[in-house]
């Protein structure tokens, strides 16, 4: 935790595990096209990250908004939130467009008109889930996969601004309560907590976003920020554990307590953990890498899946192709940010004040 011109604590090192979180995401979608049975896959609860990613939306929204929006009117907030996630939205589509297009590895099984092609793309720039893409598994987005947390990341968004900052502290705990058994049904029904993405689990994306946020809201209304020393490198593979556990015989369960208690402890260790100066840029890079990271990368993954259906790469060979696309999406992310993302939202944030 550091403090800014403004004298407002920032939370540097909670920005660096979101860094780790999207890494995470990214060695997933490659793992998961090679390895379908999640269970022998390392990194098989990779899928989890996102629901760090809404516990800790909800902790930062509560922090950065509850003392000021007030003062705002609800189209003043969501414009903020606009200029803060939508340019990579419209990147994202624009980049997933073209890997559809352009993909080498591609069968082209399935025939587009260029007027569905054309309202398909318009449904993701605007996050309108249109799930129809048979040759993209049904995905809520097409052309972004994981435009679909976002969607719901906005819904959350939605219900701060008219409710959720309004309601006190009795109230959240029991909506809390509400929500986290829905997170229980739904791991039981589903034997994971991976929906959300697809048409046939478009609602289990919204039980996990009511929880998690909910809860990365309770914890910043309670102040529930635990003082300790893990640090940046501390904190990061306690979260890289939660990807990386095994399967149990009681899966359904366990994610369920990662997601109700592990999350939400995290985000507590990490708002109020001490970060070391000689990890400020590494934690600086991870965080600014994050969002970018995740909204930019699967346009590479569609590539590699229709790659790697297509030769079927030896062990090694598939290690090195991961590692070197992982490196390349990376490097694509921070030149997105850099020449994109960062100058359309500083021009973005002066036109409207």
């Amino acid at each position: 935790m550091t403090t800014t011109s403004t004298n407002k604590q920032h939370f540097a090192i909670l920005d660096g595990m979101r860094g780790i979180a999207a890494l995470g995401v990214v060695i997933f979608h490659f793992m998961e096209c090679a390895i379908t049975d999640y269970s022998k896959n390392f990194i098989g609860h990779g899928f989890l990250a996102v629901d760090f990613f809404f516990c800790l939306s909800g902790f930062v929204i509560g922090y950065a908004y509850d003392n000021r929006i007030g003062q705002m009117s609800a189209w003043q907030f969501f414009k903020l939130r606009l200029i803060r996630l939508h340019p990579l939205v419209i990147f994202g589509s624009v980049l997933g467009l073209l890997s559809w297009w352009l993909d080498p590895f591609a069968a082209n099984t399935v025939v587009y008109t260029a007027g569905k092609l054309l309202f398909l793309f318009l449904c993701s720039l605007l996050l309108i889930p249109m799930p129809v893409m048979e040759d993209r598994y049904f995905n809520q987005f097409g052309f972004n996969a994981p435009a679909w947390s976002l969607f719901w990341e906005y819904i959350a968004n939605i219900f701060y601004a008219f409710v959720l900052h309004k309601v006190g502290k009795r109230l959240l705990i029991i909506l809390v309560a509400i929500a986290a058994v829905g997170i229980g049904l739904v791991a039981y029904r589903a034997t994971n907590l991976m929906g959300g993405w697809g048409k046939d689990n478009t609602w289990d994306g919204g039980v996990r976003v009511a929880y998690s946020f909910l809860a990365g809201l309770l914890v910043y209304r309670f102040n529930w920020i635990i003082k300790n020393k893990l640090g940046f490198i501390g904190l990061s593979m306690l979260l890289a554990a939660a990807l990386l556990m095994p399967f149990f015989k009681y899966n359904w369960l366990a994610e369920t307590l990662v997601v109700l208690f592990y999350f939400p402890l995290l985000v507590s260790l990490g708002a109020g953990s001490t970060l070391s100066p000689r990890l400020k840029k590494a934690c600086d890079f991870s965080g600014n890498m994050s969002y970018p990271l995740y909204m930019t990368h699967y346009a590479g993954i569609w590539i590699f899946a229709n790659y790697y259906n297509t030769y079927k790469p030896g062990n090694g060979k598939l290690a090195l192709v991961i590692i070197g696309g992982t490196t390349i999406m990376i490097l694509t992310a921070w030149a997105v940010m850099k020449w994109y993302d960062t100058p359309v939202r500083k021009y973005l944030i002066n036109k409207f004040r």
